[in-house]
């Protein structure tokens, strides 16, 4: 993982969040179980994202990441998902050493566009979904929205379940929330102060 101390610190401090959605710009998805067009694949990238802002109970972006306000704004990641092909998404085998790295996911995300109407924003990176493994790989990103400079990125990986593709692969977006709020967001706390100056050991 990746944690600008400084950066998170700040982020910490403040009341506010900024939704952005789940981007799939830069996925790989095994073409066993997504033999599907490209109409219904964007209606999956869609529906995914509609997941969070339909149910913000049970996808609780506020009490994960220990936020009163959580403003969205998916304009931006529904425009970068229209334009994912499925040329590009598709593969018969997915080998995660091949794919994302902290570097890239920081590069990529200073070139996106994020309003600046709060300091933060948050979005999930889809780097794979592997039908064939059963598993998802998530990274949580979070960014300054003025700069485009990543306070925090670190990849998950989840296990699907349910029926249906929808709610099957929706649920690794539920299970990365909840294990947030249950241990990786005091991680981030506890990481963060403890690189704060004056905290080094002796």
């Amino acid at each position: 993982m990746y944690m600008n101390e400084s950066l998170f610190t700040e982020f910490l401090h403040n009341r506010e969040i900024l939704w952005t959605g789940i981007n799939f710009a830069k996925a790989k998805f095994t073409k066993e179980g997504f033999n599907f067009t490209q109409e219904v694949m964007q209606h999956y990238f869609h529906d995914w994202n509609m997941l969070i802002l339909n149910d913000q109970k049970k996808y609780d972006i506020r009490m994960s990441f220990r936020k009163p306000v959580m403003q969205y704004d998916l304009a931006t990641v529904t425009k970068i998902n229209r334009g994912v092909r499925l040329s590009s998404l598709l593969t018969n085998r997915i080998d995660l050493k091949d794919l994302l790295t902290e570097d890239k996911i920081r590069e990529y995300i200073a070139r996106i566009s994020a309003p600046a109407d709060q300091a933060f924003a948050l979005t999930l990176l889809v780097e794979s979904f592997d039908s064939v493994a059963k598993v998802a790989s998530i990274w949580v990103v979070v960014y300054r929205t003025s700069s485009g400079e990543v306070a925090l990125c670190e990849q998950f990986l989840k296990t699907p379940s349910g029926f249906g593709t929808r709610n099957y692969w929706g649920r690794t977006f539920y299970n990365l929330l909840f294990d947030i709020k249950s241990y990786a967001f005091l991680r981030w706390e506890n990481m963060a102060q403890k690189n704060k100056p004056g905290n080094e050991e002796e």
